[in-house]
């Protein structure tokens, strides 16, 4: 079902300088072993040196990603939960197609759940990802493999990449992390977790954690030096893990009596300079919107807003970074560079 026949893209984003924006969608990364959160290990020690916006505590649409997948980018959320509308209404990503924007889906797990139905999928790139890939699956860094030489990097228009992560999916979190990332020892490597103790658990669970804290910071690190583009990143995790508080393991339980640990997810935004510009953010404001609590359910409208889509389904109230974006600012920005550009093609 189409809920928006005629999304447009802003004022903002008439001007000769593209942009690329990354969503990745993490999988099972729980907030309670997030290094940004203040849990006791450095699990995310790449991303505390990256000016990222880390959001306090993030409360996801379900406790598993059949569930929170295709609720994080639709108009509905979970606080008007229907499932069936969910499933028959568009994703966030055609009507951002619609829009004008270049959309692309890449996933390193078991689908899109129809959230990318009707936007270009994006294959790994098995060749150029190496030892990345083996035995029938890859290392989530094979995301990355290859990106820099693909037609996504347009200098013209925007684009706008998902990248759907394989994460700390269990219960075998060993397999989603290289060796040389076996930082917590001893780790359980044992695909059946009553084989091991929960200390092992643990260390093998956040290995994987620091891992993504790896493939995150080397994708701000690329993004940073697109000179030519303005670039943004956001994460967000679709759902979190019980690794033992109360016996639970692993994830799933009915939302109605979830644990925390399955439904406090990481988040965090890091746009380049250029990108803040072209949205006219205020830092200290941005840093003051992320201490407060956040949820999926502002997915939605906060991409739309950030991407400047004009849409009849954006919520202002669920936008994120709506307060802080100043858009006489934004649009002096615009202005300059359309100038600028005019100027550089007459000389």
């Amino acid at each position: 079902m189409v809920i928006d026949d005629c999304p447009e893209l802003g004022p903002t984003w008439r001007q000769p300088r593209g942009s690329l924006t990354v969503v990745v969608v993490g999988e099972t990364a729980r907030l309670a072993n997030w290094g940004l959160a203040g849990y006791e290990r450095n699990t995310t020690p790449g991303l505390s040196k990256r000016n990222v916006y880390a959001f306090r505590e993030t409360v996801s649409c379900g406790t598993s990603t059949d569930v929170s997948l295709p609720c994080m980018f639709s108009r509905v959320g979970r606080a008007n939960y229907d499932r069936k509308r969910i499933l028959e209404e568009e994703s966030l990503l055609p009507v951002l197609q619609r829009a004008g924007l270049r959309v692309f889906w890449q996933d390193n797990q078991f689908g899109c759940k129809g959230v990318c139905d009707g936007v270009t999928e994006l294959k790994i790139n098995r060749d150029m990802a190496g030892k990345l890939c083996k035995n029938g699956h890859c290392f989530d860094g094979a995301l990355l493999a290859g990106l820099d030489t693909h037609a996504i990097l347009n200098p013209h228009g925007g684009t706008v990449l998902f990248l759907h992560q394989l994460g700390n999916h269990g219960p075998g979190y060993f397999r989603r992390y290289p060796r040389d990332f076996e930082v917590f020892k001893p780790a359980c490597r044992d695909d059946k977790l009553q084989n091991c103790s929960r200390e092992e658990i643990v260390n093998a669970y956040d290995n994987a954690i620091l891992y993504t804290d790896y493939v995150l910071s080397g994708l701000i690190d690329w993004l940073a030096g697109m000179h030519d583009l303005d670039t943004a990143l956001l994460y967000v995790s679709d759902h979190g893990e019980s690794l033992g508080e109360n016996n639970l393991f692993l994830h799933g339980a009915p939302l109605v009596i979830a644990p925390k640990e399955q439904t406090r997810v990481p988040m965090f935004l890091w746009l380049s300079a250029g990108y803040r510009e072209r949205l006219g953010l205020d830092d200290a404001c941005m840093r003051e919107v992320a201490s407060r609590l956040a949820s999926h359910d502002m997915l939605y409208s906060s991409l739309i807003g950030i991407l400047d889509v004009k849409s009849s389904t954006y919520e202002g109230k669920l936008d994120f970074t709506r307060a802080c974006r100043n858009p006489d600012l934004a649009l002096k920005v615009a202005g300059a560079r359309v100038s600028s550009g005019l100027k550089n093609r007459n000389e």
